[in-house]
C-alpha cells in the first residue's frame, strides 16, 4: 500500500512540476526586451559647398511580429544634423522596452514637406549651403536655408528594412544609417532639394569596421573617398562620367559605407559593417566635386568580423 500511494505521490509531484516549468516558460517568452536604437550617417565629400543637412523625426514605429507599433519611448520631434554623425558618430533615439519578437522594418516619420508644397518658414528638414561654395562647419550669414522635400506622393514615413530579434528580458543595440550622399538630391532646375532617405540597418553586436592609415604620393587630390563594397559587386558603371543626369544618377549607389579622408589627417573609418567579406574602392575627390577613382582592386577581400576592427592600410603612388 505505502509502494503505491509512494507511485502516485511521484506521478502528481512529477504533473506538478512540469506544470510549473512549463507556465515559468511561457511567462519568460511573454516578457519584454529592450531596444536601444541610434543615428549615425556616412559623409558626403563630393559637396564641399553643404554645410549641414537637418532632419526632425517626429516618430518612430516598428514592424513587430507583423503589425506596427510605436516607439512610445522616443521623445519626438527631434532635429538632427546628420553631418555631425560620421566617422562612427552616433546619436542615440530611443531606449525602449517593447514586446519580445522579430523586427523587420523601421519606420522613421519625419517632419518633411511634399515637392510643390509652398516653403515654410521655418521647415522641420532642410540643407544648409555655403553661398561662398566652401563650407567652413560653421553656419552663420553667408549661409542659405533650403527647406528639404519627399517627391509628390510619397510619404513622409520612411521604411528601412532589416530582421532582428527583440530578445526575453534581454537587449538589443541598433543603428540606423541613414547616409544623406545617397538621400538628398538637387533638382535640376530649381534650388531645390528633394529627400530619397536610404536608411541601412546594424545590428551592433553582428557588425565590425575597417579603418587604417592612408596615403596617397603625387596626388593632384587633396580629398578622397574609400566606399566599402560587399564582395564582387562593385563595377565601373557605378562611377560617374559626368554625363549623367544628377537627378536620377547616383554614384557608388551599391556601397555598404563609406569614408571621407582628408590627406593631411592620413586615417580613415569605415564602422558598423556587417559581418562579411567587403573590396575597398578608393576615389579621389575634385575642387567640383567630381569623382576619380584611382584604385578599385588592390584593396580587395577584406574580412569583417562582429565586434572585431579590421586594419587595412592604404597607400596610394599617383604617377
Amino acid at each position: 500500500m505505502q509502494t503505491k500511494l509512494h507511485r502516485i505521490f511521484l506521478i502528481v509531484t512529477g504533473i506538478v512540476l512540469v506544470t510549473v516549468l512549463m507556465i515559468g516558460c511561457s511567462m519568460a517568452a511573454d516578457d519584454p526586451g529592450t531596444i536601444r536604437l541610434s543615428l549615425t550617417d556616412a559623409p558626403i565629400a563630393d559637396a564641399k559647398d553643404v554645410e549641414g543637412v537637418f532632419i526632425t523625426i517626429s516618430s518612430i514605429e516598428y514592424n513587430l511580429n507583423g503589425a506596427w507599433i510605436e516607439d512610445t519611448g522616443f521623445e519626438g520631434p527631434q532635429e538632427f544634423n546628420l553631418l555631425d554623425l560620421t566617422g562612427g558618430t552616433v546619436a542615440p533615439l530611443t531606449n525602449t522596452v517593447i514586446s519580445a519578437g522579430e523586427v523587420t522594418q523601421i519606420r522613421f516619420k519625419l517632419d518633411v514637406q511634399t515637392d510643390g508644397a509652398s516653403p515654410r518658414a521655418t521647415p522641420g528638414s532642410y540643407i544648409v549651403i555655403d553661398s561662398r561654395g566652401e563650407a567652413d562647419g560653421v553656419i552663420d550669414e553667408n549661409d542659405d536655408t533650403y527647406e528639404l522635400f519627399v517627391p509628390s506622393g510619397s510619404q513622409t514615413g520612411y521604411k528601412a528594412v532589416g530582421s532582428f530579434t527583440i530578445p526575453s528580458n534581454g537587449e538589443i543595440e541598433i543603428t540606423a544609417d541613414f547616409d544623406v550622399r545617397k538621400s538628398v538630391v538637387k533638382s535640376g532646375s530649381k534650388d531645390e532639394y528633394i529627400l530619397k532617405p536610404t536608411i541601412r540597418l546594424i545590428v551592433n553586436n553582428q557588425a565590425g569596421t575597417i579603418d587604417g592609415s592612408f596615403t596617397a604620393i603625387g596626388s593632384p587630390f587633396t580629398v578622397f573617398t574609400v566606399f566599402a563594397y560587399e564582395d564582387g559587386v562593385y563595377t565601373d558603371s557605378e562611377a560617374p562620367t559626368g554625363t549623367e543626369d544628377p537627378e536620377t544618377f547616383v554614384a557608388f549607389e551599391n556601397a555598404v559605407s563609406s569614408a571621407a579622408v582628408d590627406i593631411t589627417d592620413g586615417t580613415y573609418i569605415l564602422p558598423f559593417l556587417a559581418a562579411g567579406t567587403y573590396d575597398l574602392i578608393v576615389v579621389g575627390v575634385g575642387d567640383d566635386g567630381s569623382y576619380t577613382v584611382i584604385d578599385s582592386t588592390t584593396y580587395g577581400d577584406i574580412l569583417v568580423e562582429a565586434e572585431t576592427t579590421t586594419n587595412r592600410d592604404i597607400s596610394l603612388t599617383i604617377l
